[in-house]
């Protein structure tokens, strides 16, 4: 089975290694030259921490066609605001019976990529997933080289339309059986724990951020702005429960995805779990866990939440807020609902669609 990489970023190089590690044919893709050439250098990935071994590629290339050809699983592990971008690069690259993974979609990202595919009128079957978030916390040390501090137990996916999520699993499940299936992508979107932490820590320690004062992004949380957090998840939560789905919390996640951590209260858990030990804060506000994290995570809720009457004061007032403190419009590429190609629909219909594709 061949699969193909396309992103070479912390995950992307991870998920690389680890499958050419398990003897899979595996091509690497990404748009940097001077990151390609470093890895071309070495020949494949060098992996550390919970995972060690060395996986040798058989093809490192910034041309997207030879990485994708005859692959029978398309891995995407660019950053969310890239979906857009890389659907619409392979679109005439597509094959029969391929199969294309989001690693991870954040909040709608098959929704976003299946649109980009309908525009461009592509009538080939293929297989699209969504993964509820990514299976490694991991780190480049150099490129080729990456630290994988922590390993998710267990990663919720589904297909889009869900009726294809029995053969996306049949596939990966005996390489990532982490992967569980739920019963449509809402599950795996609006479980996107990180448009919860990431842009909520960001916000309330900018200051900290601009002066360049480094910090450890989670075992550094505090109380107050941990009981935000769970704040805000109140609105997800909410949202979930009016599209008929049981979310889990964002104090119970943490356990759920990584079984060795303990704590009572969600600042606990963050500061308790070794996957996130190593994890420094960014080193500019203008760091994707408000850029993309916004944009592909927390305007997709709101939008969604809408749809069902459900109001989103905190995640708003956190949009709205970021938008001004980064002079960025989040609205106008974000993934509203007519961008998802939701756009008039209600609840059922929304469910409709993702279940059935039509």
């Amino acid at each position: 089975m061949k699969f193909a990489i396309i992103g070479a970023g912390n995950g992307g190089q991870t998920f690389a290694g680890y499958l050419a590690m398990q003897g899979f044919d595996v091509s690497l893709y990404d748009i940097n030259k001077d990151r390609i050439q470093n890895i071309q250098k070495k020949g494949g990935i060098q992996l550390t921490g919970k995972l060690n071994g060395f996986g040798k590629l058989s093809c490192i290339t910034t041309n997207i066609q030879e990485a994708i050809q005859n692959a029978n699983i398309v891995m995407v592990t660019t950053t969310a605001n890239a979906h857009k971008i890389v659907a619409n690069d392979i679109a005439d690259l597509i094959e029969e019976e391929q199969i294309i993974v989001l690693n991870p979609g954040r909040t709608c990202g098959a929704l976003i990529f299946r649109q980009t595919l309908i525009e461009k009128k592509i009538n080939k079957k293929y297989y699209l997933g969504e993964a509820q978030t990514l299976v490694y916390a991991c780190r480049i040390i150099e490129d080729g080289v990456v630290n994988v501090i922590g390993i998710k137990d267990e990663v919720y996916l589904s297909g889009l339309p869900a009726s294809d999520t029995p053969h996306i699993l049949e596939k990966l499940r005996p390489v990532f059986p982490c992967f569980k299936a739920v019963p449509n992508i809402l599950h795996t979107s609006m479980e996107n724990i990180g448009a919860m932490f990431h842009p909520c820590i960001c916000l309330l320690n900018a200051a900290t951020i601009e002066r360049q004062d480094e910090f450890w992004f989670y075992r550094d949380m505090t109380e107050r702005v941990a009981d935000f957090i769970v704040q805000c998840d109140k609105e997800r939560l909410a949202i979930g429960h009016a599209y008929g789905i049981d979310l889990i919390s964002v104090t119970d996640w943490i356990q759920v995805a990584y079984k060795d951590t303990h704590g009572e209260t969600l600042c606990e858990r963050m500061k308790n779990n070794p996957a996130y030990y190593e994890i420094k804060a960014p080193g500019s506000i203008f760091a994707r866990q408000l850029t993309e994290d916004i944009p592909t995570g927390l305007i997709p809720l709101i939008e969604l939440g809408k749809v069902v009457g459900i109001e989103t004061p905190l995640m708003s007032s956190i949009v709205n807020i970021c938008q001004a403190l980064l002079n960025m419009n989040f609205y106008t590429t974000g993934r509203t609902l007519r961008n998802m190609g939701l756009s008039g629909k209600d609840k059922k219909q929304i469910i409709e669609y993702i279940e059935s594709g039509i």
